[in-house]
């Protein structure tokens, strides 16, 4: 206690700050969105694959999809009994034993894959293909909203991921129906629909404390048509219900162009801000035929390259604004033909070589990253399971994580005795530069310094934790973005509140050794 109101007193110590400003210390709901999301997809609960669960499927039942599982049980047993059925499965898929092992695995946040028929009311499904089966799913959104609240309590995060979208974002079984076909893109009335789909989770994430964002569309396909021009849509109508909500979008494979659009998005002085918009990019080397002649090492070597698209696109929201990425989707599959080039190393070995260098990359770059996947009928999973890779050690959690309660204590009083030496070196040397810089130069350098003060206040709330276990700053550059916007400044030297910002953050860290 007494280490929070030490380090609260910093926003009132200063009078830089301009009378507009709105920054107040971050809330329990600030941390759980903005924190490094080590992160788990949930599986094949709320949108089946049958690759996963086969046992969704009754015997000899055609498809893979959920559309395929749905008309399978109902043509067999009927629509009441496929109604208790897959009630009873939802009710019982997640025990308070799967949550703890969660906890103890150090999980922040569950990246939880639904589909549009998982909704409540006939509108979601109205003229789709589950519009028969719209029954069956009375009770999905309840179960979900039911886990939401169990996994809140352990402190464990919820990514709304519509993974299933009307018409589909792809052709692939995941998106529902095994059609084959992306029909999303190409049909306004389907693209209506996902809109509507988008606007009821933003009304519902403020009754329900524990999402962090909202995924507009899930491998989104390849150049797909309009898909920019729908994120739009989807974009100012979750603004218009909560402009604070993280909206994740799909970069349709291609990230570079994904990082762009979102820079737009998420300036500092657009004429309406919208909600911060975040990539959601995955990466597997399992299925290509180009995936097949590297070897684990080569791999593991090319893992540390990822999301260099985000080279010089961050630092100055100022000049810029704001990106970051999350790797939705990842795992420690290689193809046969890649373990066999092993060699002298044993497989384990090969796969544990992969798993850290994946979870020390994405903890570099991204503002999370969620493991796929974590329930399916063939636990612990394999190279698949995240169950599997934690338990063996080779998909590691950040540092912050692995603290004990001591050592966080410890470390949050080292910050509260190095403060103010290190806020007076930080200034001093700043107003040093500029002064060798532009000696004629008139800068207000008390934002600099209002701004280290906010920037070591935050990092270190976020590590105390609140109601969290304590965290580390991930979503770093949309986090600056929201300081910015809170902070009041109407421009000109607002680029000095950022550099002190930032500044102050680095600091802290550099006190506690993380």
């Amino acid at each position: 206690m007494e280490a929070r109101r030490t380090l609260c007193s910093l926003h009132s110590a200063h009078a830089a700050r301009p009378a507009s400003h709105t920054i107040r210390d971050p809330t329990p709901l600030d941390i759980l969105r903005y924190r490094y999301h080590h992160g788990t997809n949930l599986g094949s609960v709320y949108v089946v694959e049958r690759w996963l669960q086969p046992s969704r499927f009754p015997d000899g039942a055609d498809g893979s999809s959920e559309l395929a599982a749905v008309k399978a049980w109902v043509d067999k047993i009927g629509i009441e009994a496929t109604q208790q059925k897959f009630q009873d499965y939802w009710q019982s898929a997640i025990s308070e034993q799967d949550l703890q092992w969660l906890v103890e695995a150090n999980c922040t946040t569950v990246r939880l894959p639904i589909g549009y028929f998982d909704l409540p009311g006939s509108r979601f499904t109205r003229g789709t293909p589950f519009e028969q089966y719209a029954h069956v799913y009375t009770g999905a959104w309840h179960s979900i909203r039911s886990l939401i609240s169990r996994l809140r309590k352990r402190s464990i995060g919820v990514l709304l991921d519509l993974h299933a979208l009307p018409g589909g974002a792809n052709g692939q079984e995941h998106s529902g129906t095994n059609s084959g076909r992306a029909e999303l893109w190409n049909s306004a009335s389907n693209r209506a629909l996902g809109v509507l789909c988008c606007q009821f989770l933003a009304r519902d994430a403020q009754t329900a404390s524990g999402i962090v964002g909202i995924q507009l569309a899930n491998e989104a396909e390849w150049n797909a048509p309009a898909m920019y021009e729908w994120y739009d849509q989807c974009i100012s109508a979750v603004s218009a219900i909560d402009p604070t909500i993280p909206v994740i979008i799909s970069d349709g494979w291609n990230l570079a162009k994904a990082i762009e659009y979102s820079l737009r998005k998420n300036s500092l002085d657009p004429e309406r801000p919208t909600a911060p918009v975040v990539i959601d990019t995955h990466y597997y080397w399992a299925f290509t035929d180009n995936d097949k002649k590297k070897s684990p090492q080569q791999v593991t070597s090319e893992v540390l390259t990822k999301l260099s698209e985000l080279d010089g696109k961050e630092g100055s929201v100022v000049d810029r604004g704001a990106t970051q990425v999350l790797v939705g989707e990842y795992s420690c599959v290689l193809t046969q033909d890649s373990w066999a080039k092993c060699n002298a190393t044993s497989k384990e070995e090969c796969v544990a070589a992969f798993g850290q260098a994946q979870s020390k990359r994405y903890q570099q770059r991204a503002g999370g990253s969620f493991f796929w996947t974590w329930k399916m009928d063939w636990m612990p999973g394999g190279e698949w399971g995240f169950v599997a890779q934690s338990n063996a050690g080779n998909i590691v959690a950040p540092k912050h994580a692995l603290l004990t309660q001591h050592e966080r204590v410890r470390v949050l009083q080292k910050a509260i005795r190095e403060r103010d030496s290190r806020m007076h070196g930080a200034l001093d040397q700043h107003i040093a530069h500029w002064t060798r810089a532009d000696p004629k130069g008139n800068y207000e350098h008390e934002k600099y310094e209002y701004g280290w003060k906010v920037g070591y206040q935050d990092a270190f709330a976020f590590l105390q934790g609140r109601t969290t276990p304590g965290d580390r700053i991930g979503m770093l550059e949309l986090w600056i973005l929201k300081r910015l916007r809170e902070s009041g400044y109407p421009g000109g030297f607002t680029w000095l509140f950022e550099q002190g910002l930032r500044k102050g953050i680095q600091d802290f860290y550099s006190a506690v050794g993380l």
